[in-house]
């Protein structure tokens, strides 16, 4: 597989225009630096061999059902974060970032991948009845010209619903990273981090960026799907301080919809989440935890997500590491220790309980690396060690009001569900074979 245009996201704190850069810790402390991997599309040729195998060159249309129930595919909390249901399922959700050999290959729950890319230029390209050659890369279109934009999302919504386990009908959910403030910052031509919060305080760009959001939610309908918003954005605009301070052109960007909203980064969260709402109402939405203090000053991660609004969606979303811990143990990629410990492990299921808590909804851990000890520390075979301690402690991992593992590389030469050696897999067949582990 080629290696894809990477997106170089670093932890820093913002103070005025000067970014310093911190030490990265990992368990949600990180921004990764996000390659364009096989857990992230890209456009045209450039997508991993496993992002987009078998798509259509027509528009999908069936609409995804839920996986094995017909309960609404919202979260739900009753007390606390004590999540009985979760996108209709009573026990923690098993999912990755793979291509169809894997997802038919285990009784998974979920897939996931990344839509992102600088907004459309102009509403034409909402209502084209065909993509043009010159609009592949913007994401509805990453499915080709002769395909009606926004196929990439109906398209995957589709597949999820199809989905098959030994020759029977056993649909999934699909698990959109919404990561497009990234590229608005490109669009501001100050790039990441800065230019995401410069680009929100930009009427023009902020309102191309809500008509893609809202072409995008439209797209999504009334499937069952899950939305993860905006990873590392949060903890960008949280390092600047109060985040009804840090200003944003909510109302003015989106009058229809969002014109009683403040114009601020909280604003625009709260903004984000009340779309979805509006237009896929039977989606599951949440915001990503971009907590890159949170080992040192916890408290003021919990006060700045009651700011934006966390509790309005149905769960948060965590990222465990981006990288295979094989990989950044290399001397070439810093020599860093990320296997984990059990200390290293409390403490994250203490993090994650935490904010749990304090939001009142479940916790998502995505982008798991796959790697396992069987491997050896080359391309597409790093080690690690996430996959076998958390299949290995589900009741550990329900307790801290965890939902849902989805597992998947960040980056390109990482570890995957195709080469593994049937690691994740295997390991899914047994939990689910032992009944699950109810949520709590």
């Amino acid at each position: 597989m080629p290696a894809l245009n990477p997106h170089r996201r670093w932890r820093f704190a913002l103070a005025g225009a000067v970014s310093a850069m911190l030490a990265l810790v990992a368990s949600c402390a990180e921004p990764p630096d996000r390659g364009d991997a096989t857990a992230t599309p890209a456009p045209s040729s450039q997508r991993g061999a496993g992002d987009i195998a078998g798509s259509p060159t027509t528009p999908a249309s069936p609409t995804p059902a839920t996986s094995g129930s017909t309960a609404p595919a919202k979260g739900s909390t009753t007390g606390g974060s004590s999540a009985k249901r979760f996108m209709g399922n009573s026990t923690v959700l098993i999912g990755a970032s793979m291509d169809d050999s894997s997802a038919k290959a285990a009784p998974f729950d979920m897939r996931y991948a990344y839509v992102h890319s600088q907004p459309a230029p102009s509403p034409e390209y909402y209502t084209a009845s065909r993509c043009q050659d010159a609009w592949t890369g913007w994401w509805g279109c990453w499915n080709g010209s002769t395909t009606a934009p926004g196929t990439y999302v109906t398209y995957r919504l589709a597949q999820a619903a199809q989905a098959t386990y030994q020759g029977r009908s056993r649909p999934q959910k699909f698990f959109f990273t919404w990561y497009s403030l990234r590229d608005l910052g490109d669009a501001a031509g100050q790039g990441d981090g800065p230019g995401e919060v410069v680009a929100i305080n930009r009427l023009d760009l902020l309102t191309r960026y809500l008509n893609d959001y809202r072409f995008f939610l439209q797209k999504i309908g009334n499937s069952h799907a899950g939305i993860d918003l905006e990873p590392d954005f949060w903890g960008f605009a949280r390092s600047l301080g109060n985040l009804h301070q840090v200003p944003a052109q909510v109302s003015g960007a989106n009058p229809a919809d969002c014109g009683s909203q403040e114009n601020s980064a909280a604003g625009l969260a709260r903004c984000l989440i009340a779309m979805a709402r509006k237009y896929a109402p039977n989606a599951a939405v949440g915001l990503h935890l971009s907590c890159f203090d949170w080992e040192s000053n916890i408290q003021k991660c919990v006060n700045d997500y009651a700011d934006l609004g966390a509790r309005n969606g149905d769960f948060v979303v965590c990222d465990v590491s981006d990288r295979d811990a094989g990989w950044y143990a290399l001397p070439a990629h810093g020599s860093r220790n990320t296997f984990w410990t059990e200390q290293k492990a409390a403490a994250a299921l203490r993090f994650y309980k935490t904010m749990a808590e304090a939001v009142g909804k479940p916790v998502v851990l995505w982008q798991i690396p796959v790697g396992n000890m069987a491997q050896n520390n080359t391309p597409g075979h790093y080690k690690d060690d996430k996959v076998d301690w958390f299949l290995g402690h589900m009741d550990q991992v329900a307790n801290a009001h965890v939902a849902a593992l989805l597992f998947g590389a960040g980056w390109t030469e990482q570890t995957t569900p195709e080469t593994d050696g049937g690691n994740l897999i295997s390991k899914t067949i047994a939990y689910r074979n032992s009944g699950g582990v109810a949520l709590k």
